[in-house]
């Protein structure tokens, strides 16, 4: 058996660099026609678009505020209108501000909320309108092994991705009887920007398999999620952190 995603539309968001980069090539490479969503960085999202199509798959990029919710309703609108139908949504987006409690910002929680939490809420709310109408779908929010555990100067980033842990559960349960499967994928430490400056000779020491991830270690999870071979897996955490949680 293999990944088959042909004739299926896909939208990651932030996938213009790191893990969502990952995980647009791989849907595209499973034959998944991709929606490469991006903020601010065009020239990356139109990289991620380019080596796609190089590689003989489907994409395009497309810019829109994930915290903006008319933005995301247009977006979706757009994205369904052209092709008919969307199979696929992965909330990937994220930000992460660390620091102690007693220094976040007000302005820091805002934005971490925003784009973690209720971002990924809007784009789920505008993609199951159209997949309530297949009944069919698949939903991938990308979480965190901090909101699983935890973790010391990341409170407010460990409570958002805790509570995508929560909307995926709930969500599942909400949109299972019409065929729509919802999971989070929650991964260790992966080798993105948001990993960089870290002390990787000293982390790995904890990780079982002694190395950092990659970002094609998540996005082949998430493949498979999206898939006929996980077909009956809705509302679950997967975490892909080489055992450092364990």
């Amino acid at each position: 058996m293999h990944i088959d995603l042909k004739n299926k539309i896909a939208l990651v968001t932030g996938a213009s660099r790191g893990i969502g980069a990952a995980i647009a090539a791989t849907l595209a490479s499973c034959g998944a026609h991709v929606v490469v969503n991006y903020r601010e960085n065009r020239d990356k999202a139109e990289e991620v678009v380019k080596s796609i199509q190089a590689s003989g798959g489907s994409a395009e990029a497309l810019r829109f505020d994930i915290t903006d919710e008319e933005g995301v309703k247009g977006a979706f609108q757009d994205v369904i209108g052209r092709h008919g139908r969307l199979d696929i949504l992965v909330n990937n987006a994220g930000v992460s501000k660390d620091g102690l409690l007693l220094r976040v910002k007000p302005g820091d929680i805002d934005e971490m909320v925003s784009v973690n939490l209720k971002g990924s809420i809007f784009c789920s709310f505008h993609a199951s309108r159209s997949m309530l109408k297949q009944k069919c779908g698949r939903i991938v929010n990308i979480s965190s092994i901090v909101g699983l555990g935890g973790n010391a100067g990341q409170s407010v980033y460990s409570a958002t991705k805790a509570g995508l842990i929560g909307f995926t559960k709930s969500l599942a349960k909400e949109l299972g009887p019409k065929g729509i499967l919802v999971n989070a994928v929650a991964p260790g430490l992966v080798e993105t920007d948001m990993t960089k400056g870290m002390d990787a000779a000293s982390l790995v020491e904890h990780i079982p398999l002694r190395r950092l991830g990659a970002p094609g270690d998540v996005a082949g999870l998430v493949a498979f999620l999206c898939s006929d071979l996980g077909s009956y897996i809705t509302g679950q955490v997967l975490v892909v952190d080489g055992g450092l949680y364990t």
